[in-house]
Formats: C-alpha cells, sequence, structure tokens
C-alpha cells in the first residue's frame, strides 16, 4: 500500500475525534508484532476512536477513499489476523472498554469491543453471575477479538465457543453504517440470524464494535483434581465416566503430555510437578458445582473405579483456591514456555474425540518423516476434540525446524483431513492459514465466502489478505 494521501489523513483524524489517533512510531510499534513475533506488520497512523460514531466516522471515510482497514483489540491473536501487513491504517478499539449494561433479570452484559475479557469476567461476578469465556491471555485480549474469533478456551465443554454466548452484536458494516443487532432474544426466527456472520469473521466482514453477552449462574465452587492416565486412549472414556458420574458438571477437561509438563517446569517459576512419579499422560479436569451439589464425591468415587479399571494411574484434588491456581497455571503456561524454550511450530487442529488417541499417534509419524528431529508437544481441551500440537526440535535444529514449516504444516493438516478434522480450531485463519482454506476447503465453501465478502466488503478494505485465500 502507498503511502498515505494527505487529504484522506486529515478526514481520518478528524473523523477519529480527540485523541483518537496517533502517528508516533513508538506508540505504533507494539501494534505492529504479534506475540509469537512471527509477523511484523506496518502502519504510519493509529487511529483510536472512544465511540461507535467515531468507528462509523472512520469507515465511512475509508470506504469512500478505498482506504484499507485493519481493526485490532488487544493483539493477542496467534495467526497473524490482527497486524496490518500491508501499511493499512490501524484502527484499534482499547479506548472502546465500557460496560455498558448488565441484567440480572435476563441474565445479559453488554460489553464495547475494546473491554478486557477479564474485566468482563469480573463485572459478571460482581452481579453474582459467570461469564465463562476462560482463556490463557484473558488479562489482556478483548471482548471484540474474542468474538471476532470465535474464541474457544477451557469451558467450551460445557458453555460451547464465543459463538455461544454471544446474544447480540453492535456492528459497524464496510460502508460506515452501524448495525443494531442487540435485540439479546433467545428466540428470533425472523430470517438469516446475521449476527453469525461477524462471529469468527476476523473484522473482514464488519468492525464489530459492542457485543450482548449470555452469562450463567455463578458457580458456589469447583471441584479441580490433577489425574495420571494410564494411556491416552482412556481419555475420551474417563471423560464419559465422570460426566454419568457428576450429571455433566465436567466444564473443563484439559490433555497435557509429559514433554509439555515438563517444558512448564523447566521454564516458568513457582511451578512444581503434580506427578512426579508419572512418566505419562495427565489430565487437568474441573467440574462447576452450584448451591446444590459439590461434585467432589461423585469425581472421587468415579476416579478410584477408574483406578481399580486401570484407566487411572494416580489423581491428586485442590484442596483449596491455592491448589486450584497452581493446577491451572501448569495448563496455561504451556505457550509460554514452550516460547521460552526455543523455536516451536503449533498447530490448533480439532477432530472428534474418539478419534484423538488415533490422530496424535499418525501426526507423531507424519511429522517425524519429513522432519526426523521433531519432538511434539500435544496439549489441549480433550472435550471438544482441539488438541494443541506443536512441534520442537532436537538441541541444535531450531532453524532446521523454522525452515521445514510449511513440510511440517502440510504434514499435520494433511493428518487432519484425513481423520475428518478441522486444522483451525479456536485460532482462527489470519495469516497463517488462510492459503490452507485452498487446499482443504471445497470450492462451493470458498465461493459462498468469497460471495459473502464482496457482498458485505464490495471494495475489499475490511482486513484485506486474512481468512480468505488469495
Amino acid at each position: 500500500m502507498t503511502s498515505l494521501d494527505p487529504n484522506i489523513r486529515k478526514r481520518l483524524l478528524d473523523a477519529a475525534g480527540p485523541g483518537g489517533a496517533t502517528e508516533d512510531p513508538a506508540e505504533i510499534a507494539p501494534h505492529l508484532s504479534e506475540w509469537r513475533g512471527r509477523w511484523h506488520g506496518r502502519a504510519t497512523l493509529m487511529l483510536q476512536p472512544s465511540s461507535t460514531e467515531a468507528v462509523a466516522n472512520i469507515v465511512r471515510v475509508c470506504h469512500e477513499t478505498g482506504t484499507a482497514l485493519v481493526s485490532q483489540g488487544g493483539n493477542t491473536g496467534l495467526v497473524g489476523g490482527q497486524i496490518p501487513t500491508q501499511g493499512e491504517v490501524l484502527l484499534s478499539l482499547q479506548r472502546m472498554n465500557r460496560i455498558r449494561a448488565i441484567s440480572t433479570e435476563d441474565n445479559f452484559l453488554i460489553a464495547e469491543a475494546g473491554a478486557i475479557l477479564a474485566d468482563v469476567q469480573r463485572a459478571a461476578d460482581g452481579a453474582e453471575r459467570l461469564f465463562p469465556l476462560s482463556l490463557a491471555a484473558e488479562g489482556s485480549c478483548t471482548i471484540g477479538g474474542n468474538v471476532s474469533t470465535n474464541a474457544g478456551g477451557v469451558g467450551v465443554l460445557r458453555y460451547g465457543m464465543s459463538r455461544d454466548l454471544v446474544l447480540g452484536l453492535e456492528v459497524v458494516l464496510a460502508d460506515g453504517r452501524v448495525l443494531d443487532l442487540m435485540r439479546g432474544l433467545r428466540k428470533d426466527n425472523t430470517g438469516y440470524d446475521v449476527k453469525q456472520l461477524f462471529i469468527g469473521a476476523e473484522g473482514t466482514l464488519g468492525i464489530i464494535t459492542a457485543a450482548m453477552l449470555k452469562l450463567s449462574p455463578k458457580p458456589a465452587s469447583y471441584s479441580t483434581a490433577i489425574i495420571a492416565l494410564s494411556d491416552v486412549e482412556v481419555a475420551v472414556e474417563l471423560l464419559n465416566r465422570l460426566q454419568d458420574a457428576t450429571g455433566g458438571l465436567v466444564t473443563a477437561f484439559e490433555i497435557i503430555s509429559r514433554p509439555a509438563l515438563d517444558l512448564v517446569l523447566r521454564h516458568v517459576p513457582g511451578t512444581s510437578d503434580p506427578m512426579p512419579a508419572h512418566a505419562g499422560w495427565i489430565i487437568l479436569v474441573e467440574t462447576s458445582n452450584s448451591t446444590s451439589f459439590d461434585a467432589t464425591s461423585a469425581l472421587e468415587e468415579a476416579l478410584a473405579h477408574a483406578v481399580e479399571d486401570g484407566l487411572v494411574a494416580d489423581a491428586v484434588f485442590a484442596k483449596n483456591a491455592r491448589d486450584r491456581s497452581a493446577l491451572w497455571r501448569i495448563r496455561e503456561t504451556v505457550p509460554e514456555a514452550q516460547k521460552r524454550d526455543g523455536a516451536s511450530l503449533s498447530h490448533d487442529v480439532a477432530v472428534l474425540p474418539s478419534r484423538i488417541a488415533a490422530f496424535i499417534a499418525a501426526a507423531d509419524v507424519a511429522v517425524r518423516k519429513v522432519f526426523a528431529p521433531a519432538r511434539p508437544i500435544v496439549f489441549g481441551h480433550i472435550g471438544d476434540g482441539n488438541l494443541h500440537f506443536a512441534v520442537r526440535a532436537a538441541p541444535g535444529e531450531d532453524a532446521n525446524l523454522l525452515a521445514a514449516r510449511d513440510s511440517v504444516e502440510l504434514a499435520i493438516n494433511n493428518v487432519v483431513q484425513d481423520f475428518g478434522g478441522s486444522y483451525s480450531a479456536e485460532h482462527g485463519l489470519g495469516l497463517a492459514k488462510n492459503k490452507a482454506a485452498a487446499l482443504y476447503k471445497s470450492a462451493a465453501e470458498i465461493d459462498t465466502m468469497r460471495a459473502l465478502k464482496a457482498a458485505l466488503d464490495p471494495k475489499n478494505i475490511l482486513n484485506p489478505g486474512k481468512l480468505l485465500p488469495d
């Protein structure tokens, strides 16, 4: 993209309003690199509007002048979808961070796009409700980014993806019109559910400025345990047993391979091994308990039977909130430990839960065929079939691993395809996986996506080059 026309620049500055823009390279720089350091963007102007009206005015100018725009929330995305790689104007929504309303009668919360997820969780908690979306980046990721990428996290098993937690949206369309979809009705069969188009669209169809979010009853307590599995193949059977025993109260069922746990112990201060005598897979399981039923006893009994039947080698329960926090810290810091350990290639995939063990074995073989020094690091949300299949290299092989990125990714994605799975389960496509769509999506599906893009953003000004294959 060429440098910004001075007249367009002035119009955008006026549209953003007082304090709504910066051209300071030092202020813009943190917004141009993503967490893994894979993509580095360029932008000379960052707009920081504080209202939906200002966003609409900005987008209207961009539409009239054909100026490309990339919207960004907390910049925690892992596939580069939020990075302006072609010199586009950067639109940061972080100043739009208000909680507009909370209703305990209708169980919803309205948050602006720039609201931090942890702040939304706290606001719900203060109203004796739960907003159940939870992920490692919740202290910095924003609601707009969560919804735009259809974020998942650790509570999908019980509460669903972001898509399941959105009752309504406010969206600025590519021509600057504001689409108000904030009715919040659980039942509304009056035609297309238009809000769903923008959830997971990564800012390519419209810019989400606010969301009406579904709240749930606040759990009275949690039951949390770490489990030593006899083998990864029994994980799904164990999950079903625990769901039966607790009446479906299992909120999280997270699997961690021993190599992933070892990375955490090596690189994250303050962590300790919950299963020092166990060299295999472990599970972090948690239930959210109501006031009328504490699942701890049911979990203990079900796990005792699982030990007797050879599914489980051992289990340790969190005795208090401190223990619970320590167990979750192990799971949530795996990506951080992975980053500190050196170069790695991360893959966010999904298969049917019943096929997870077979997938892991097949993917391991496929990766080692194209890169023999590969060391898979596997963890993820086994209850919904979503695995984070990362690949590390043997010592001294980091550069060779990065050079083999394309062949490693192709090998893993081909196995995913063979298993009828998804090559992107919750992180989205962005720049990392948009080309994969051409390989694995049908022509009819891609044509439909292109038709939606053409209809809603005919000038291709919203996040160009992302999500859709070239």
